[in-house]
């Protein structure tokens, strides 16, 4: 149970819709489960806003179902799961009549999309196409966190004209999330004509001397442009929730 879904019960008990006493049972719920090898917590949603996310990387698909499961049968309506292998990906489809898979970014959600009840708009842009995985990463978890995006994909500055192309996206972004590898230009640029705040995402994309994203880092680390934040090399997620948390304060 998150925040809104806290909201609505409430809402439910001023409007006679529940009692207080099932409205208690509700949220005063063990606070996580303990299955031996993970123990889901279903009180972060109540603490942070935002439900817990399972990281696929590391774990059999039988731990995946079983974290899964134990989310859902707490009351959390909608589970994203990351950097998810085709194999789990595979049991979950078998096993969850809603569940959706993307194996570009290799995000899971298990559960229907909420609607978008962000203040404004995230826009996603690339520096090119081979960012387009992280990117997804990040736009599908802006989306599981209920806010509306715009894609701007390979618009990187060895084309500028691609980029400027779409200004009214840029200047009407309440956050933008800049992802590009090689030297990483792309987050000073956007950053230096935006009024909002820039997330910049590294990636490995490049060759031998982008150091699998670390020039790109230190690229983006040491931007001129003011409002340019910066998360760690192909950290799609971490920039979708921080867009995310931007967007509905």
């Amino acid at each position: 149970m998150d925040q809104r879904e806290i909201k609505e019960l409430l809402q439910q008990v001023a409007d006679g819709k529940t009692t207080v006493d099932e409205a208690l049972l509700s949220i005063k719920e063990a606070p996580f489960d303990d299955l031996g090898f993970a123990k889901p917590d279903f009180h972060r949603g109540v603490r942070q806003g935002a439900s817990e996310v399972i990281y696929g990387a590391g774990k059999t698909p039988d731990q995946i179902l079983k974290i899964t499961n134990s989310l859902r049968e707490h009351g959390q309506k909608t589970v994203l799961i990351t950097r998810m292998k085709k194999e789990a990906a595979d049991l979950l489809q078998k096993e969850i009549a809603d569940f959706s898979y993307d194996e570009l970014s290799k995000i899971g959600i298990a559960g229907e999309l909420p609607k978008p009840d962000g203040k404004g708009k995230i826009v996603v842009a690339t520096g090119g196409t081979s960012d387009i995985p992280v990117a997804e990463e990040a736009a599908k978890t802006a989306e599981v966190y209920g806010n509306e995006v715009t894609r701007l994909y390979d618009v990187g500055v060895a084309g500028l004209h691609r980029l400027l192309s779409h200004m009214d996206d840029i200047m009407g972004a309440r956050v933008i999330i800049a992802i590009a590898g090689m030297e990483g230009a792309l987050a000073s640029v956007i950053g230096g004509i935006a009024d909002c705040p820039v997330i910049a995402v590294p990636t490995s994309v490049g060759y031998g001397a982008s150091f699998g994203g670390v020039s790109a880092l230190l690229s983006m680390l040491n931007s001129c442009a003011s409002g340019v934040s910066v998360v760690n090399i192909d950290n799609g997620f971490g920039a979708g929730y921080l867009a995310s948390m931007i967007n509905h304060q």
